[in-house]
């Protein structure tokens, strides 16, 4: 590459990651400080307040650790799992596939309780795991990312009284910022997430939240984490009052996950979630008026991450080309046994707009013209303006 590189101004609709607010971005510019100056550890302490609105959670173990969503997942596992512990993992999605197989590495004896992509687990159908196999840890995906689903944890607490020693982790990639994730409220041990999503902010760091119950289950382990760049006991030293080094944070990503969520906290929590309930409500209309249909229960869907069915006889890779290379604009395609089948349509912090929703539908709208898919002209982003004037 010769010259200065200039990146196109993407429409991000996909799963991640979102557009994020200019403030943002200038956020990331400003001069950079020490890991361990006094002034990036005023910053650390904002962020763990921030973090802790969000999470909904009182837990003192609240920080972001240096890495994507993956990173927190495997954080999340290492410090709780040790060889031979009785993990269940619930599996309705690729991200649930990837729980269990990040659990199996830390030698987990696992057990998957498997549920139908595209549908949430009966809560009951969890209870009876629960009673049979009596794991240490049990896990799931909140927001499933490949499949659209949304799955409820009211009803967790309820279960899990009869199994004090079970520790709930809970993956919260897709849901944090964009739907109430109420850690305390919930009984949630581990919750973890990404910055990409509905925080708005670019990837590279999850945050991340650990009961003490969680972090007594750490402390009280045979042998070390495993991984020392994970250890929670570790980074809680560096994040806590004693500031004890432990790796060099990425400043910049810091600056710029501080801004993301002092954007999150002047909107509000209660406006953010109904903004995206309301987005997601009106591509929906949309694409019903245009005789498309939704992939996810509709009592189940998420309102950040929408599946759309794709109709026999369109060319998956095709609509995805067209609506990145003639109209600026990236939506996501389907995820192991759902690639070809759906299309992946996020509207995420800062690009969940009436904007980007009406933009959407009319660009899906022509490309699906020139592919011979008949759709009443104009019928979609018609009946997401419909829904907009009547909310």
């Amino acid at each position: 590459m010769s010259g200065e590189f200039h990146p196109p101004a993407r429409i991000l609709m996909g799963p991640g990651p979102s557009n994020v607010d200019p403030r943002v971005l200038m956020a990331m510019a400003k001069p950079l400080v020490g890991h361990l100056d006094p002034e990036f550890f005023k910053i650390m302490s904002s962020l763990q307040d921030l973090l802790r609105y969000i999470f909904s959670t009182k837990n003192v173990q609240t920080l972001p650790i240096s890495g994507t969503g993956s990173a927190g997942m495997e954080a999340a596992f290492v410090n709780v799992v040790e060889p031979g512990d009785r993990v269940l993992v619930c599996v309705n999605g690729v991200f649930g596939e990837r729980m269990a197989d990040v659990a199996e590495r830390c030698g987990a004896n696992l057990r998957t309780l498997s549920a139908p992509w595209g549908k949430a687990f009966d809560l009951a159908a969890v209870e009876k795991e629960l009673r049979n196999f009596q794991p240490k840890v049990l896990a799931i995906v909140h927001a499933e990312t490949s499949t659209g689903v949304l799955q409820p944890l009211e009803e967790f607490p309820k279960i899990l009284k009869n199994h004090p020693d079970t520790l709930l982790l809970v993956d919260a990639v897709t849901s944090l910022g964009g739907h109430p994730v109420k850690v305390d409220e919930w009984g949630v041990d581990i919750c973890y997430s990404g910055t990409q999503k509905c925080l708005s902010c670019p990837p590279g760091l999850a945050p991340i939240t650990f009961s003490q119950k969680a972090m007594e289950k750490t402390k009280g382990r045979a042998k070390k984490v495993q991984s020392l760049y994970l250890d929670m006991i570790m980074l809680g030293k560096y994040w806590g009052s004693e500031r004890t080094y432990h790796h060099t944070a990425p400043i910049s990503m810091n600056y710029a996950l501080l801004e993301a969520l002092r954007i999150v906290s002047e909107e509000g929590l209660e406006r953010r979630y109904e903004r995206h309930r309301r987005n997601h409500l009106a591509l929906v209309a949309g694409i019903e008026a245009m005789g498309l249909s939704m992939f996810a229960e509709k009592s189940y869907r998420l309102w950040s991450l929408n599946t759309v069915s794709i109709p026999a006889g369109i060319d998956d890779a095709k609509v995805r080309k067209t609506l990145l290379e003639e109209y600026n604009l990236e939506i996501g395609g389907g995820l192991g046994n759902l690639k070809g089948k759906i299309w992946r349509v996020g509207l995420m912090g800062h690009s969940s707009s009436e904007t980007n929703v009406l933009y959407f539908l009319t660009a899906l709208e022509q490309t699906l013209r020139a592919q011979g898919f008949e759709v009443p002209r104009g019928a979609g982003a018609t009946a997401a303006k419909e829904f907009y004037s009547r909310k």
